[in-house]
């Protein structure tokens, strides 16, 4: 049986709840594989996923129900939950009514199966005997939260996603570049193939990596382990813990004035015009010239930290409540190009791809190089291999010596690339 969201919410009060609330996602896929320079299989996916969370004499229950299901069975299952609970603050916005139209236009599978056969040919022209895997994929999300307040807001979005992977084997060496990006209208991966092809050029020889502290190149594909950490550091969530290191640092300068740091939920393509609990989104100045403006929050996190939400509650599945976390986060670019940076640094490493975890929010890390080139007298000489490098977070950013002006989106991070002073090195 088909769920009704608002069914589910008289239901819910009809049995005993005091308040409840609906938050429905669903998603039409039509993705494209390629595997082995070949296409390899279309599919078509669909899929919604329905939670209902109520509150019977104060106590909560959060149901999941995924595709149909009998709308009396989730509130029955609801309301069992609630029973095992104890009682919370119910926490619940306010009467409003949004809709707002869809975003994006979709492309055919057909201009995506031609667009992924075109990238892969234009590769291997230059690259005859690499391997080429990819996926194209154009996908409509729809997000609706309802709930007994009165609230009924709902947005849809159309995008473009894919990704492109060359794998070049010589000898006993392995060279894997993989690349890709989300766009809305619009594909044309011309960039991305651009950049695929440079490192390849980049990756030609392999050199040996530079060792001891020097300066540390980060692309915007590696400098997002940077910023991961940052915004842990500044979730009102770790800041009632009292677990980030800046928990008692507002309007103080905890990096370098080089970086500044916002939100922005109405930056394409990751728009977003309310959180999960049906609070606007808005632009968040968060670190300005190295210094901590805001934290951001969610409206529990808030009302304990004697804030108002600053909208940032999301959930991480289906069966999760809300918590803090950024839309966009966006890093103001420098104005130096990719190669002016590199043209600066006598002795240094560029990170590209990295291999495993980042930094927890204590700041410290240890990284495997996956892919990284080594900088003598402001040239690229070659790829390193058996490279490790490791530091703190918090101090790097204080050493900051060079923002790029190639900033582009990593997830929805939108960041240029990045050079940190005195980060050691180990290699063979």
């Amino acid at each position: 049986m088909t769920i009704n969201p608002q069914q589910l919410i008289d239901i819910a009060l009809k049995y005993g709840a005091s308040d409840a609330e609906v938050y429905q996602s669903s998603s039409l896929s039509h993705p494209v594989f390629f595997e082995a320079n070949r296409l390899k299989q279309l599919e078509s996916e669909q899929s919604q996923g329905t939670a209902l969370r109520l509150w019977k004499e104060g106590c909560p229950g959060l149901a999941v129900a995924y595709g149909s299901i009998n709308p009396q069975e989730l509130v029955n299952k609801a309301i069992a939950l609630s029973q095992l609970n104890p009682p919370e603050t119910i926490e619940l916005s306010e009467p409003r009514t949004a809709i707002y139209p869809n975003i994006g236009d979709s492309i055919a599978v057909e201009t995506l199966i031609e667009t992924g056969k075109t990238a892969i040919a234009q590769l291997r022209d230059a690259y005859p005997d690499a391997i080429c895997n990819g996926e194209f994929s154009c996908e409509q999300d729809t997000t609706l939260l309802i709930n007994s307040q009165g609230l009924h807001c709902q947005y849809q979005e159309t995008s473009i996603n894919y990704y492109l992977g060359l794998e070049w084997v010589r000898g006993e060496d392995f060279l894997g570049i993989y690349d890709g990006e989300l766009t809305r209208n619009e594909l044309n991966p011309n960039e991305v193939i651009k950049r695929i092809l440079q490192r390849l050029q980049w990756a030609n020889k392999n050199v040996s990596p530079p060792t001891g502290k020097i300066p540390i190149l980060f692309t915007p594909d590696a400098v997002t382990m940077l910023w991961g950490t940052v915004a842990d550091a500044i979730n009102g969530k770790r800041v009632l813990e009292n677990s980030s290191p800046w928990s008692e640092k507002l309007g103080e300068v905890v990096m370098s004035p080089k970086i500044t740091l916002f939100q922005d939920p109405k930056r394409d393509p990751y728009t977003c015009p309310f959180d999960d609990e049906g609070t606007l989104t808005q632009l968040l100045s968060l670190i300005t010239q190295g210094q901590l403006k805001q934290f951001y929050s969610d409206r529990t996190i808030a009302r304990e930290l004697g804030q108002n939400s600053s909208g940032n509650g999301f959930r991480p599945g289906l069966g999760r409540y809300p918590t803090p976390s950024l839309v966009n986060m966006i890093i103001e670019s420098g104005n130096q190009s990719f190669e002016e940076l590199i043209s600066q640094l006598d002795n240094a490493l560029i990170v590209d791809q990295m291999l495993g975890g980042g930094a927890d929010i204590s700041g410290e890390f240890s990284i495997n190089v996956d892919l990284g080139y080594r900088i003598e007298k402001g040239e690229i000489t070659g790829r390193v291999k058996d490279t490790m490098v490791a530091g703190n977070v918090y101090t790097a950013l204080k050493q900051v010596i060079g923002l790029g002006n190639d900033s582009r989106w990593n997830g929805s991070c939108y960041t240029p690339s990045l050079v940190v002073e005195g980060l050691s090195v180990i290699g063979e």
